[in-house]
C-alpha cells in the first residue's frame, strides 16, 4: 500500500500514513462511482419513492458542500481527530430528514469520503472505513424518522449516535494504546468521541429548536420536497 495508495508520512508521527495523489484519485473515483450508482438506481426505479430524483441529487450535493464549509469552522479540535464544528453534521441530516434513509445514507457516505480526501491521514483501511464512510454514513440513519413528529431532532440524535458508535469502535480497535494507564480502552474511546460530538449536538439541537430557525427549515423543506 505504501508509496502507491499511501505514503508513511502521516501527520501524527506514529505509524499513520497519508494518501498519495494516486490514493486521492482512487477515493475520488469511489465518490464518483457512488454518484453513478445513485443515478442508475434512480433511472431503474423512477416510479419508486426510494429513488433519488435529480432535485434530490442537487440538494444532496449542496448539503455536502455546505457541510464541508461548516466543518472548517471549528470551535475546538481534538488532538487525534474530531472537532466541534459549526453545524456541519446538520446539513447531511437534513437530506435524510427530507428524502429518507436511502438518500441520507448515500449522501452521508459520500460526505465521509470527501472528509477523508480533505485530511487523508489514517492507519489501516479498516480504520479508515470505520472513521469515514461508516461513521459519517451513520448520519443518514436520520432518514428513518423523516415522517415522525420532531423527526429532525430525533433523527439528528440517532445519526450522531450512529457516528458515535462507529467512531468508538474504531477507537477501541485501533487507538487503544492511547488510553491512559489503568483506563479501559472502551471508556477512553467513548469519552473521547463524546467530548466533541455531544457539545456539537447540543449546540445544533438548541439552534434548530429556536422558533424562527425551525420555521425557516420547514420552509426550505417544502421547497426541497415539492415536485
Amino acid at each position: 500500500m505504501n508509496n502507491f495508495f499511501a505514503s508513511p508520512e502521516g501527520a501524527w508521527g506514529d505509524g499513520s500514513v497519508r494518501l498519495t495523489t494516486t490514493g486521492i484519485l482512487i477515493v475520488a473515483a469511489a465518490i464518483a462511482v457512488l454518484v453513478v450508482i445513485a443515478a442508475v438506481i434512480r433511472q431503474k426505479n423512477a416510479a419508486k419513492k426510494a429513488a433519488l430524483t435529480t432535485k434530490q441529487l442537487v440538494y444532496s450535493a449542496m448539503a455536502i458542500a455546505l457541510s464541508l464549509v461548516c466543518s472548517m469552522i471549528k470551535i475546538w479540535t481534538m488532538p487525534m481527530g474530531g472537532s466541534v464544528t459549526l453545524l456541519s453534521m446538520l446539513f447531511i441530516v437534513l437530506i435524510a430528514y427530507w428524502y429518507g434513509p436511502y438518500a441520507g445514507i448515500m449522501t452521508a457516505i459520500a460526505y465521509g469520503l470527501v472528509q477523508f480526501v480533505i485530511e487523508p491521514i489514517f492507519y489501516t483501511i479498516p480504520q479508515m472505513l470505520l472513521d469515514y464512510p461508516l461513521a459519517f454514513g451513520a448520519l443518514g440513519l436520520a432518514g428513518f424518522f423523516h415522517k415522525k413528529k420532531f423527526g429532525l431532532q430525533i433523527g439528528y440524535l440517532v445519526g450522531v449516535s450512529g457516528r458515535f458508535v462507529f467512531s468508538t469502535v474504531s477507537g477501541v480497535v485501533f487507538f487503544a494504546s492511547f488510553a491512559p494507564e489503568g483506563m479501559h480502552p472502551l471508556l477512553y474511546s467513548m469519552g473521547y468521541q463524546a467530548s466533541y460530538l455531544i457539545p456539537e449536538a447540543v449546540i445544533t439541537l438548541v439552534i434548530i429548536s429556536i422558533p424562527p430557525v425551525s420555521k425557516a427549515l420547514a420552509d426550505v423543506k417544502k421547497q426541497a420536497v415539492e415536485l
